[in-house]
């Protein structure tokens, strides 16, 4: 699925809601950012391995991409909340996504 580069955060962050619940796993929205504008960062948490990070960035003609600001292995969760933690306070405008996801299925890349 593609989206427009001047697609509104809400209804970015509801699309990626909705494709977790097709997955049957639990996604919550833990901060609202600005509904037109706001950044989106997700957190997938997988039992027993960790967490990973996903934050959102566009390339320069626009389209949409996620890279792992903490790098592709999972680290332990208590550092990806620290991370989360700094990021807002540096953008209160972010949104937080946080994806409970047993059987590592989710992935944003797939948007």
């Amino acid at each position: 699925m593609s989206f427009e580069a001047n697609m509104r955060s809400d209804i970015l962050v509801a699309a990626e809601i909705r494709r977790c619940e097709v997955l049957f796993l639990s996604a919550v929205v833990v901060h609202k950012g600005d509904q037109e504008r706001g950044q989106i960062l997700i957190k997938q948490y997988v039992h027993g391995q960790g967490a990973k990070v996903f934050t959102q960035s566009r390339d320069m003609d626009g389209k949409l991409s996620w890279h792992q600001p903490l790098g592709g292995n999972f680290t332990d969760e208590a550092q990806a909340d620290g991370y989360i933690s700094r990021q807002r306070g540096y953008d209160e405008d972010l949104w937080v996504i946080e994806v409970d996801d047993p059987k590592e299925l989710y992935s944003p890349n797939q948007i």
